[in-house]
């Protein structure tokens, strides 16, 4: 008999945008970080939060709902994740990252008119970005980029790497964490000249001045420094059209020497485009932010690195469900 269809998952969905809220008023009142400190009641939660009873109630209702929060007894505590993640102070803290979209929804709520009236170019608001915004930008991402990037060298054998170039960089998390692990390696971190302004504010702090150099500069034109042996573009991929990603991965195939590598790592759809839902919505994040950029399938980014000339091409899961890792070698 088959199943009665009703409208439980559409409503979930047109709701959808509730949770989001949850979780951003949770960071504004460091409900997390309270609960995590000792002040696990919600009598101690009012006098710290300095909300009304009746609204932590509401909101601790909603936050063990969605199990970010859960009980021990009779006091609260949090969900493993968001011990981990959400407590600041802590070294893991995301909360920036979990926030970083947050000046994005009014724009989400406008899609419809924005795709009817389209303004768009290239870089959309990457184009404006200065160097207070750059460095903003970054404190909210390189979190998240220094996690990828450690995985990215634990997976990859850069031991017999002389130079990486780092496209688009911003932080410089993938060089800096590559010349840390592959004391070989040099890297050079090209991007718009005010994000290389912050991004050698992370090489001091790592202390690799003398091994990460930056190039200001908009890497979707122009050649590339060479010659370099290894090439990553990281996380930037929806920002950009097809015509861009195919032109990037040329230039950068001329720039390698020969035996060289590129890594694409970023957001790929399936092949049917029925997921990963991420990288479904960060193409569709690029309308909201002005850009020409979408999300592409993982065998056109196949076709981007054997158009240019690349062998041994392939796709490989690099976050499940998140983020693929496309590589090529030049012969």
């Amino acid at each position: 008999m088959d199943k009665r269809v009703d409208t439980t998952r559409l409503q979930k969905m047109a709701r959808a945008y509730t949770a989001s809220a949850v979780l951003y008023a949770a960071l504004d009142v460091s409900l997390f970080t309270h609960v995590s400190g000792g002040l696990n009641s919600e009598t101690s939660l009012v006098e710290a939060t300095g909300l009304r009873p009746v609204d932590v109630d509401r909101l601790v209702s909603c936050a063990l709902s969605l199990e970010l929060l859960d009980w021990e007894g009779d006091h609260l505590v949090n969900s493993p994740d968001v011990e981990t993640y959400l407590v600041e102070g802590k070294a893991r803290y995301a909360g920036a990252w979990m926030m970083f979209t947050r000046p994005d929804v009014e724009g989400w709520f406008e899609m419809t008119q924005k795709m009817r009236e389209p303004e768009s170019s290239k870089l959309g608001m990457y184009q404006e970005l200065t160097v207070d915004s750059a460095r903003k930008y970054h404190r909210a991402t390189s979190s998240i980029g220094f996690g990828a990037a450690r995985r990215f060298v634990k997976t990859v054998d850069l031991s017999s790497r002389r130079h990486l170039l780092d496209l688009g960089g911003g932080s410089g998390a993938y060089s800096i964490t590559a010349v840390e692990n592959f004391k070989e390696l040099r890297a050079t971190v090209l991007d718009l000249p005010p994000v290389v302004v912050a991004t050698q504010e992370y090489i001091a702090d790592a202390g690799v001045e003398d091994r990460v150099k930056t190039v200001g500069a908009d890497f979707t034109t122009g050649e590339f420094p060479s010659p370099v042996d290894v090439i990553v573009m990281a996380s930037n991929l929806p920002i950009y059209d097809g015509e861009v990603v195919s032109d990037v991965v040329a230039r950068a195939f001329r720039a390698l020497e020969p035996g060289g590598e590129m890594h694409l790592i970023g957001e790929m759809l399936n092949d049917d485009r029925k997921g990963p839902i991420d990288a479904a919505m960060w193409g569709m994040n690029e309308l909201i932010c002005g850009s020409e950029g979408r999300a592409h399938t993982r065998s056109e980014c196949e076709n981007y690195f054997t158009t240019a000339g690349f062998s041994d091409v392939e796709v490989i899961d690099f976050v499940p469900g998140i983020l693929a890792r496309c590589v090529g070698h030049k012969p």
